[in-house]
């Protein structure tokens, strides 16, 4: 009984707490700043394209919450259409550049490997993602996304700002 009373307590506290924002700012906020952080997987993923880079001599690219945005976006798309693809690739740079004010837009996208580390040596072995993937971009984000059926599908997308 007394877990129960403290329990509502608490909730009438939170609902009567002195704030300035009201629930839809709140929720907002948290959508935004939620679509805009990579998982640790993510993360992962773009320091071993990073550490690639670096490793012949060109410079790590930094974080872009607006390509993540489009990168997610377009695991979603694949997802739903169960295949890899760079369908509306052309919409997509078209209008991240306009959002960021990019002058060159670059994408590499994979399906169902297991490891992030067989994911780059996938991209590593295809002359045309490793150009991608070498190329004279200054920003990145990588969206890694499971099926439901369990086959991972990795988005990244390169900008040059």
């Amino acid at each position: 009984m007394k877990t129960i009373n403290l329990l509502l307590f608490l909730v009438l506290i939170a609902f009567t707490s002195c704030s300035t924002s009201d629930v839809a700012e709140e929720e907002e906020l948290f959508v935004s700043t939620a679509a805009k952080t990579m998982t640790s997987s993510e993360e992962e993923m773009m320091n071993i394209v990073n550490d690639h880079r670096v490793s012949i001599g060109l410079n790590a690219l930094e974080f872009s919450a607006d390509t993540y945005k489009y990168a997610t976006e377009h695991n979603q798309y694949m997802i739903s259409r169960g295949k890899l693809s760079h369908d509306n690739f052309s919409s997509r740079a078209s209008k991240l550049a306009g959002e960021t004010n990019a002058v060159f837009v670059g994408e590499n996208v994979a399906k169902d490997f297991a490891t992030n580390m067989q994911a780059f040596n996938g991209w590593y072995e295809s002359s045309g993602h490793r150009n991608t993937m070498e190329g004279d971009f200054t920003h990145t984000a990588v969206s890694i996304i499971v099926s439901s059926e369990g086959k991972p599908y990795f988005t990244q997308i390169f900008i040059k700002k």
